[in-house]
């Protein structure tokens, strides 16, 4: 009896720490636009009559984003509020794209982990663990790399060209924290704080 009381309290607690609730049926798109008086931890589902193949399917991150800016760099993230089919699959979508010096600060994704995939250009990527060790590598074209939830992160234009990249979270909602904000720490500061955490200058 005791076991099977150890079991049940076990299984609560993981389904509680998990990332995402699973979905209760096939598809959910977000009703996008629809007011809700309840507070759920997700979006309302469309009405099943009016899903469509055009729920699933979007062409936001086939251009690149703005690097017109300080960070020279853009991300373009698809969430299940942008993308309705994204809604209770606990994934979502972003588009990386940085100038020869761009950057894309420490932060980090309470909800989610990242995984890191280049698409064209040279990527410096690294993450900052709770012991304090940085782990940080070159990224080429093709190259995967995965952020683990929660830690902070960032990732550096790394050679003479622009750099695209794709990343895929494994939450509808992954969040993100910028310590720039949190701390009032202005983003020139936070760029030279995430370059010096690059060991080897050869690479950039």
């Amino acid at each position: 009896m005791m076991k099977l009381f150890f079991l049940i309290l076990f299984c609560a607690i993981f389904l509680t720490v998990s990332s995402d609730s699973d979905n209760m049926q096939d598809t959910c798109p977000t009703a996008q636009g629809e007011q809700s008086i309840f507070f759920i931890n997700g979006y309302p589902c469309k009405n099943p009559t009016e899903i469509n193949a055009q729920d699933f399917k979007s062409t936001k991150l086939t251009v690149a984003g703005d690097t017109d800016n300080y960070l020279q760099s853009n991300v373009t993230m698809l969430t299940a509020s942008e993308f309705p089919g994204l809604n209770t699959l606990g994934l979502s979508v972003s588009r990386t794209d940085l100038e020869r010096d761009g950057s894309v600060p420490l932060h980090s994704h309470p909800r989610s982990s990242e995984l890191l995939f280049v698409v064209s250009g040279v990527v410096f990527a690294g993450f900052v663990d709770t012991n304090d060790k940085i782990f940080q590598t070159v990224l080429r074209k093709g190259d995967v790399f995965v952020f683990p939830k929660g830690l902070l992160h960032f990732c550096l234009s790394g050679g003479f060209e622009r750099a695209t990249a794709l990343s895929f979270y494994n939450s509808q909602s992954p969040g993100v924290v910028n310590i720039g904000g949190v701390f009032g720490i202005d983003q020139e500061r936070i760029v030279n704080i995430t370059r010096s955490l690059v060991t080897d200058r050869d690479e950039l």
